[in-house]
């Protein structure tokens, strides 16, 4: 897919068959969540939902509902292909004479196409509310009973340090007050939050833009782990191979894409909090009410005839699962740079991300998978991790029923499991303390004699290659159904 505009791209997905239009009037009052949930769990496809109850604009969802889609709308065929893109730049060869220096352009060239750029124009100006700011003309969704109002979730959310200047991109729900007012739900760690702080040390209001429907790409990057000085619209850039164009805000002295559907501008004042949630999390339970600062829009703009693009989260499987496919995948060879070490990760989507971590490694030397294990609480967001399971590199991790096989035929708890207390994600409601309490490292690598481990290891029981290859050649004339 070549388009990075959503309007073209749904198009494009809708003659693929990977999109369906909704023609039946639906309630964004939680009728859409129930809709949505369900074709996910089917493995439907992306969903236009165009009569929507109170409102004459279309809604977009599950865009990101399937891995097949997720490389659709980011311009990549497999995850395969982005691994290999990416694993090209790293890590970094300094040249030591001009032979390999000039084997480095193609590179440079690469990179300058995928700098973000600003632009004097931006469909997502065409129309401008100022005066008349009012959030209550989108069909902005409640999407659980007890959530605590309607919600913005798929909001890019762009802000800058104040006295550095460095960007940061992030995705943080928006829960609407009222006309010109939201919640702002950031936790601690984030970038975002960081750049609050400092404004509010300094008494000074911190601007904030917020994007709706980008480009996929852009929106992906809202949501990746990126270190705090690296600009997610760079990573943008890479993933959709054409520059991310920016245009100027109207009230507030920031960028955001050109081609996003909405913009709301406005700013957030120091020391202000109001209560904000409950609402039905990515883990599948409701996050508690809690204070938060408060997004205070001063303008709005729009393209002509937008389109509302949410997205539903919950009790997994949901659209977030293939995100964090994504990210598991298109991180995997920065991880490996940092540990060479590691062949392949898997975050199951039933681990909600942060509670379960597996990974295989080659093993080189006694201990190496508790030295791994410690190595990952130390890396970024990786420290959220609240289990990680370290197995051989012969295990294939992406097969649920291989992998608890091995791991719980090759541990003595004892002996193979560590724990350590540390950062946990704020959502997880059974840390003894908001974002602190205990972690688990499991040892599942086959034990060597110099960790202490002195009987034999029992071989595995598989058939021979001969044998396979000789009923492979039968299995059509044996009459045995296939299931």
């Amino acid at each position: 897919m070549k388009s990075t505009d959503l309007n073209e791209i749904i198009l494009t997905l809708e003659k693929m068959d990977q999109l369906k239009r909704v023609l039946t009037e639906v309630d964004p009052e939680l009728e859409i969540t129930e809709i949505t949930s369900r074709t996910v769990r089917q493995g439907g496809p992306a969903l236009l939902f165009e009569k929507i109850k109170g409102y004459d604009m279309p809604v977009l969802t599950n865009l990101f509902g399937s891995l097949k889609r997720v490389g659709l709308v980011m311009g990549f065929s497999d995850f395969n292909e982005i691994e290999k893109e990416i694993a090209k730049w790293i890590p970094p060869k300094i040249p030591t004479h001009w032979a390999e220096a000039a084997k480095m352009l193609p590179m440079l060239l690469d990179l300058k196409d995928i700098i973000p750029k600003v632009v004097s124009r931006g469909r997502c100006q065409e129309v401008v509310m100022e005066s008349d700011v009012s959030l209550a003309k989108f069909p902005i969704l409640k999407c659980w009973p007890n959530d605590g109002g309607k919600f913005i979730t798929f909001p890019v959310v762009i802000t800058r340090h104040p006295l550095s200047g460095v960007r940061n991109v992030g995705m943080y729900r928006l829960q609407v007050f009222d006309d010109d007012t939201t919640g702002m739900h950031w936790h601690r760690h984030k970038g975002a939050a960081h750049h609050y702080r400092i404004a509010e040390e300094l008494n000074r209001p911190l601007e904030v833009a917020v994007a709706i429907g980008p480009s996929p790409a852009v929106t992906y990057a809202a949501t990746a782990p990126l270190p705090d000085d690296m600009d997610e619209f760079l990573l943008a850039g890479f993933l959709q191979k054409r520059r991310v164009e920016l245009v100027k805000c109207l009230t507030v002295d920031l960028e955001v894409p050109a081609n996003s559907q909405i913009v709301l501008e406005g700013y957030l004042k120091p020391k202000e909090r109001k209560l904000e949630g409950p609402f039905g999390d990515h883990t599948g339970y409701y996050s508690p009410a809690e204070d938060f600062p408060v997004f205070h829009i001063t303008c709005i703009t729009h393209q002509n005839n937008p389109v509302y693009h949410t997205t539903v989260v919950g009790p997994p499987p949901m659209e977030d699962c293939f995100i964090g496919k994504a990210t598991e995948r298109i991180f995997l060879p920065l991880l490996k740079l940092q540990l060479p070490e590691i062949v392949d990760i898997h975050l199951p989507c039933e681990g909600v991300f942060h509670n379960l971590l597996l990974v295989s490694i080659e093993k080189r030397y006694p201990g190496h998978a508790n030295k791994v294990i410690n190595s990952l609480w130390g890396s970024g967001q990786l420290m959220f991790a609240k289990v990680i399971v370290v197995v051989d590199k012969e295990v294939d991790i992406q097969n649920p029923e291989e992998t608890v096989w091995k791991v719980f035929g090759s541990i003595d708890p004892r002996r193979d499991i560590i724990f350590t207390n540390g950062p946990l994600d704020d959502l997880d409601h059974a840390a003894p303390l908001p974002g602190l309490g205990s972690k688990m490292g499991v040892d599942a690598t086959r034990k060597w004699k110099e960790e202490g481990f002195l009987r034999p290891w029992p071989d595995e029981a598989r058939m021979t290659e001969a044998i396979i290859k000789k009923v492979d050649e039968k299995w059509q004339a044996l009459f045995i159904q296939d299931k």
